[in-house]
C-alpha cells in the first residue's frame, strides 16, 4: 500500500460526502443502495461509525470495537454524519498522524497499520461510499481526480481472491474492466460494483 500522505485527498472526498448527505431526508432512509445489505439510512449510519472509528484510531483508542459500531439510523442521521465527518478530519489533522499506529479491529484482533495506510483505506471507503450514497438518492457525483487517482492506485493492489467470498467481505469479486476509462468507474468495477447500478453491468 502507498506511504503517501493522503490527508488532503481524503479531506476532499469526505467533504464531498457531507454535501451529498445534506440531501438525505427522512423519506429517503429506506431506499436501497449499491451496498445490497444496507438501506440509505443504514449506509449513512455505517459511514458515520467508520468516521468515529478512524478518529479513535488516530487518537490511539481505536482498538475498542464498540467505537466502530453504527447507531440506529433515523431522522438524525444526516446531522450525525456531518458531526462524525468533522470529528475524523480534526483527528487526522496533526502533523504526525500519518506516522502513528492505527488499530483497526474490524480487520481482526490486534490488527494495527501505519497511519498513512489507514488513511488510504479511509480515502477508498469515502470515494466509493460517496458514489453509493449519491446513486441511491439520485444525486450527481463527480469526485475530483485528486481523490480518485490515488484511490485507484490503492484499489489496484487489493487482492481479488477467495476472501471476497466471505459474506462479511466489504467487496464483491471484481467485474470485468478494460483498464481504461474514468478512474471512478474502474474503482467501482474492481470492487465488484457496477457503475450502471441499479442496472446489472
Amino acid at each position: 500500500m502507498t506511504n503517501e500522505d493522503l490527508r488532503e485527498p481524503d479531506r476532499t472526498a469526505v467533504l464531498a460526502t457531507v454535501k451529498i448527505a445534506e440531501f438525505v431526508t427522512p423519506d429517503l432512509l429506506d431506499r436501497p443502495t449499491p451496498c445490497a445489505a444496507w438501506t440509505v439510512g443504514e449506509l449513512l449510519a455505517h459511514m458515520a461509525a467508520q468516521h468515529r472509528g478512524f478518529a479513535a484510531a488516530a487518537r490511539g483508542t481505536g482498538g475498542d470495537l464498540t467505537l466502530w459500531q453504527p447507531r440506529p439510523p433515523g431522522p438524525h442521521t444526516s446531522a450525525e454524519y456531518a458531526e462524525s465527518a468533522a470529528e475524523v478530519l480534526a483527528a487526522f489533522a496533526p502533523a504526525d498522524v500519518p506516522d502513528r499506529p492505527f488499530a483497526l479491529p474490524e480487520f481482526g484482533p490486534d490488527v494495527t497499520v501505519p497511519g498513512h495506510q489507514a488513511i488510504g483505506f479511509h480515502l477508498v471507503d469515502y470515494v466509493v461510499h460517496g458514489w453509493d450514497l449519491a446513486r441511491a438518492i439520485g444525486q450527481d457525483y463527480n469526485p475530483e481526480p485528486a481523490c480518485t487517482e490515488p484511490a485507484l492506485r490503492i484499489v489496484e493492489r487489493i487482492p481479488d481472491g477467495p476472501e471476497r467470498d466471505d459474506p462479511h467481505s466489504p467487496f464483491a469479486h471484481a467485474l470485468p474492466e478494460s483498464g481504461t476509462g474514468p478512474a471512478l468507474d474502474r474503482i467501482l468495477r474492481m470492487l465488484g460494483r457496477s457503475p450502471n447500478w441499479p442496472e446489472s453491468q
